[in-house]
């Protein structure tokens, strides 16, 4: 038997539950991953909250979506890859759990110098802050607002911008405010003024927006003259109609994509600080929180 995290209602986190399981076993072109690591995202507790996040989602679930460990079985027509290999890779809802299953192409090694919690919990945000990044096309010269940057997807989406050369504005709790300026990031508190704190931060303008937190942020860009087509959000899709801005997020994962990623943050050229990890067996500690919203980097789970 092996355990996995699941929930049969809608809700906070006191709906999951730890659940014993047939362990399972890798079928035709698959892999399994003994899990040591798996990351929480916002995603998994917004498809649990509301049963409308995701229309097709269906009762009970399991959850998590990213994960790092070592493989232990191989199913026919796999080539390429060895038992005992030490990867990280993604699936949907099922990451958080002893054993997982998934198609080769889903995995990509995992860097000696890559802790654990570290490789189960860049995946998701990482290629998340990538695409959101591309799609404003960051160059030298430039000056990029990140909303929500001290979290996953906003302190990766602040580190590509500095990669391609650009000047990087975040917003944040005050809290966060050293740990963004040690990063070469410039903080501002979010809220009520937001519009003049970024004048003051960037009297240069701004000229590109990476947002990660909503309505707020994006008004606060075309205010300032920010060109919509230069302003992406992964949360606030009602602003490509209302202004003409890019919705791009997450998807398009590919294990070429995701070892690019884990070399970057094995080399030191991208950080990811981890804010907190729990065991498996306190998964509803971990998400409470995570949903505090309030942290600096990832909440991952370790395993066993």
């Amino acid at each position: 038997m092996s355990r996995i995290v699941q929930y049969s209602s809608y809700g906070g986190p006191e709906v999951l539950d730890i659940v014993e399981v047939d362990e399972p076993h890798a079928g035709h072109g698959q892999v399994r991953v003994a899990v040591r690591a798996a990351g929480l995202n916002a995603f998994d507790f917004k498809v649990r909250q509301d049963p409308q996040y995701v229309p097709s989602h269906s009762l009970p679930s399991k959850q998590g979506n990213e994960f790092a460990g070592v493989i232990d079985e191989i199913g026919d027509g796999v080539e390429g890859i060895e038992p005992g290999l030490e990867v990280l890779g993604w699936t949907s809802f099922g990451a958080q759990a002893d054993y997982v299953v998934v198609p080769a192409s889903h995995v990509a090694p995992k860097p000696a110098a890559l802790d654990w919690a570290t490789a189960g919990g860049i995946g998701l945000v990482g290629n998340t802050a990538n695409r959101a990044t591309i799609a404003v096309d960051p160059k030298p010269g430039d000056t990029v607002l990140v909303s929500a940057a001290a979290g996953g997807v906003g302190l990766f989406a602040c580190q590509f911008a500095m990669l391609d050369g650009a000047t990087v504005i975040g917003t944040a709790s005050e809290r966060h405010h050293d740990a963004l300026r040690r990063m070469g990031i410039i903080p501002v508190t979010y809220g009520v003024g937001l519009v003049d704190r970024l004048r003051v931060a960037a009297p240069q303008g701004i000229t590109a927006v990476i947002d990660n937190a909503g309505q707020e942020s994006v008004e606060a860009a075309i205010e300032l003259g920010v060109d919509p087509s230069r302003i992406n959000s992964i949360v606030w899709a009602e602003g490509a109609e209302r202004y003409g801005i890019s919705t791009v997020g997450g998807g398009g994962k590919t294990a070429e994509n995701l070892a690019q990623l884990a070399e970057l943050v094995a080399e030191g050229r991208l950080v990811m600080p981890i804010a907190a990890t729990y065991p498996l067996s306190e998964v509803r500690q971990a998400y409470e929180h995570l949903e505090t919203r309030h942290l600096l980097g990832k909440v991952v789970l370790t395993v066993p």
